[in-house]
């Protein structure tokens, strides 16, 4: 039996998810261009996401592995989108981000009713990114202003996931357990 310490891929996952929702987020408040949004939506958000998704898989987490590979998907498949626009190789409106959006919004609540068994941490991280999304789903779809509340939902939502890895993270380091991640929101007995 092997007793080698393996790394935990979801604080790689939880990094790049964080990191570049957070500039998303920054460019949305108008802050910065999408330069940034685009390079880390492939590297960090995409491909980083999806290995941390496929170690996850091997480490036994269905949720680990479903989320970040489909939120490594997403910002990769946004990514495509964007520089399929800029190059006006095949251009998608407003309106099909918009739909874009809402096929994530679905998903995404598919993973908010499962982060609500697993601890606080995760249940806040998914339900401030069921908001964000529910918010910019409204954004695309008639009320533009919505897109500005958005990115303060999503910058928590950023923040919290970065919480969660700086929770795996200093709590491995130190030997204690230093930031909480909070019981279950549901618990089924």
């Amino acid at each position: 039996m092997n007793n080698t310490k393996l790394g935990n891929p979801a604080v790689v996952g939880l990094a790049g998810f964080g990191l570049t929702t957070l500039l998303l987020q920054f460019h949305n408040l108008g802050l910065i261009g999408l330069g940034p949004v685009v390079a880390m939506g492939f590297i960090f958000g995409g491909l980083a996401q999806m290995i941390a998704g496929f170690l996850e898989q091997k480490m036994g987490n269905n949720f680990g592995f479903a989320a970040f590979t489909s939120y490594g998907s997403f910002w990769i498949g946004l990514g495509i989108i964007w520089i399929l626009n800029h190059s006006e190789i095949y251009v998608s409106s407003h309106t099909d981000v918009g739909y874009y959006l809402i096929g994530w919004t679905l998903l995404t609540f598919i993973f908010w009713v499962g982060s609500l068994f697993i601890h606080s941490a995760m249940a806040f991280t998914f339900t401030t990114l069921l908001i964000g999304f529910i918010l910019l789903d409204l954004a695309h779809f008639g009320f533009p202003e919505m897109t500005v509340v958005a990115a303060y939902v999503l910058i928590i939502c950023a923040l919290a996931a970065w919480y969660m890895m700086a929770s795996v993270i200093i709590n491995d380091v130190s030997g204690k357990q230093l930031l909480k991640s909070g019981k279950p929101w549901i618990e089924l007995k």
